[in-house]
């Protein structure tokens, strides 16, 4: 992917709907029925493909190509770099290895039901990774494996819109992926299941 090229499509989304209204939680079905948005890469190719659809599935629509389409970017920016290997089959619990640990990555805003600040959870990440794990979807993705957190904040509170921000988002994971070590990791424990994690924030006043 050009990821030029992807920013620029998702910030279309943006201009045409900016407010997020999923109309209903986030479920196996509905994932299911909207499942083209996987071969839609951009806007215009969207756009038609939901042209008449009820605004519901709309909404729905929207907002999963918009998350998918991010996601990608994402992935495709770590298996670019020194250090990291893609997972070469398509698996729910692991994006890539990032010397040698497998890891899910997952794009995050700063979550309305966490109820401390952004500066506590920026000093104290176990706290917010624990909140993280517990508190995931019970849908499809769930899991308690390995995982890499990227948490969106925003000043003026619209913190999903920075999963638009690609190349931004590319400065940031790559001056991790440099500094990364095993150590500051946080091991998490639940249900029996033992789980290395961390937080990369998207920080944008």
């Amino acid at each position: 992917m050009d990821l030029s090229q992807v920013e620029l499509e998702l910030k279309k989304r943006i201009v045409d709907y900016p407010t997020v209204d999923w109309g209903r939680k986030q479920s196996d079905d509905w994932d299911k029925a909207t499942n083209f948005i996987y071969h839609l890469a951009t806007w215009s190719e969207l756009q038609a493909e939901i042209n008449y659809l009820a605004q519901p599935v709309k909404n729905y629509a929207v907002n999963r190509w918009f998350n998918f389409w991010s996601a990608q970017a994402v992935e495709q920016i770590f298996g670019a770099l020194p250090g990291v290997t893609p997972h070469q089959e398509r698996d729910k619990l692991v994006d890539f290895s990032l010397h040698g640990l497998q890891f899910d990555h997952k794009t995050t805003v700063y979550p309305k039901g966490y109820e401390r600040t952004a500066r506590y959870a920026f000093y104290n990440r176990c706290d917010l990774i624990y909140w993280l794990y517990q508190n995931q979807s019970q849908q499809g993705r769930y899991h308690l494996g390995h995982r890499l957190f990227i948490v969106l904040w925003a000043g003026d509170g619209e913190h999903w819109k920075l999963r638009a921000d690609i190349l931004a988002l590319q400065r940031i994971i790559t001056r991790y992926v440099q500094t990364f070590d095993k150590a500051n990791l946080t091991q998490v424990q639940l249900n029996g299941h033992m789980a290395w994690s961390d937080l990369i924030w998207y920080v944008k006043k």
